[in-house]
């Protein structure tokens, strides 16, 4: 590949933001351009989330995802230090409610150990009711390397510095066309165009339409889901001292509601999962038909319905009913009642899917001589973002 002197990065989110940091970082002299159509950077998925810091816990050894979740938490929790950026690392319970999730929380604790995790252990009742009196568990994992952070201040410091390296951060800048011609690319915005010798796709919920315009094939699919959550109201917050987390179920793809305590102050619960009949739809009302057809009309979206039927309706039955969404809180606090509830914000992840019905697991890069596309990115790409910037800027070549 020849020596790029120019970079255009599409999407303002935390990856798109923590590549152009990172580039910038190591090269201050080439030109970065990054384009967000929003009117603000992080507007997505980088805000709409639980806020937490992953370290590393779920995710398979050897994994794109647990080399950067692990590397990621340092990274984020060192510029967080250094930019004075609110965040605590307050630990974390998975706890395990029933005899036959042991063996699942075991093997948490493997990959955990695997993956170089520090201070994670096991353990019983009575260490689990000194951490979070009112759980509901016969075992736990506590992972104390855990913790919260405000990502919206985050995105804000990151997009500072960039501008300070003289890098160029254009809101309001939505993507129209994009045409790869003698080596350059050409991107078209309502209002204007932008060249370089590099294309790094970080579009999030747009990015197979962006990795499309520029000519790749959708071989995977982003599916659109919503997950909801509710706050605690004060007179309840007491119930849920830090993070507190079920061991996941084989049965359902996604972790399952849970509780996390806000770096801002207050605890949210959540979230379920929902297809969103929007790709940036945080309300059950929000529908886009464009969006709707690109799912309806993808078979592999037809094969995960078939794969889990029983999950998907009863995400959407817990979706319309508070009473449904309190029941499946109240297996790990069972001190959690309905009135203890009020909505609280949205968010909606950005699945890649296969035509085979499976999602994509893994972070999932595709390369090419002048071009980066990042086509899976969900959590913990938040808590990983400087890390995945940091691996995108070693693959290109000064």
């Amino acid at each position: 590949m020849k020596r790029s002197k120019s970079f255009l990065i599409i999407g303002g989110g935390l990856v798109g933001l923590a590549t152009a940091y990172r580039i910038l970082e190591r090269q201050p002299t080439v030109k970065v351009t990054l384009l967000e159509k929003e009117s603000a950077t992080g507007m997505h998925q980088s805000t709409h989330n639980s806020g937490v810091l992953h370290a590393g816990l779920y995710y398979a050894p050897g994994s794109a995802k647990a080399k950067l979740a692990v590397a990621g938490i340092k990274q984020m929790t060192q510029f967080c230090r250094s930019e004075n950026i609110p965040h605590e690392i307050c630990g974390k319970l998975v706890v395990a409610v029933t005899s036959d999730e042991l063996p699942r929380l075991d093997e948490l604790l493997r990959r955990g150990a695997a993956n170089g995790l520090q201070g994670l252990r096991k353990i019983g009742k009575d260490d689990i009711r000194k951490i979070e009196p009112h759980v509901n568990a016969i075992a736990a994992a506590h992972v104390p390397e855990e913790g919260i952070v405000d990502y919206r201040q985050v995105c804000d410091r990151l997009e500072t510095i960039i501008q300070e390296r003289g890098g160029r951060v254009e809101t309001g800048a939505e993507l129209i066309n994009l045409r790869g011609t003698n080596g350059q690319w050409l991107a078209r915005t309502a209002t204007a165009e932008f060249t370089a010798d590099y294309l790094i796709n970080c579009a999030g919920l747009q990015c197979d339409r962006v990795a499309e315009l520029a000519g790749e094939k959708r071989d995977v699919k982003i599916v659109p889901f919503r997950g909801e959550y509710y706050q605690l109201t004060p007179a309840a917050q007491h119930l849920v001292k830090n993070l507190i987390y079920p061991v996941p179920n084989p049965q359902f793809p996604f972790l399952g509601v849970h509780f996390t305590r806000m770096i801002q102050g207050g605890v949210e619960a959540g979230p379920n999962a929902v297809l969103a009949f929007a790709r940036e739809g945080y309300r059950l009302t929000d529908i886009d038909i464009k969006d709707l057809a690109d799912v309806f009309s993808f078979p592999g979206f037809w094969r995960f319905l078939g794969k889990f039927p029983g999950m998907a309706l009863s995400e959407f039955v817990q979706s319309l009913s508070k009473d449904r969404f309190c029941k499946a809180l109240q297996r790990l606090v069972p001190d959690i009642r309905a009135q203890d509830l009020v909505p609280g914000h949205s968010g909606v992840r950005a699945q890649a899917m296969k035509n085979s019905g499976e999602l994509v697991n893994d972070f999932h890069l595709l390369h090419r001589d002048n071009a980066i596309h990042v086509l899976n990115a969900p959590s913990p790409a938040a808590t990983a973002s400087l890390a995945i910037g940091e691996f995108i800027t070693n693959q290109i070549l000064f």
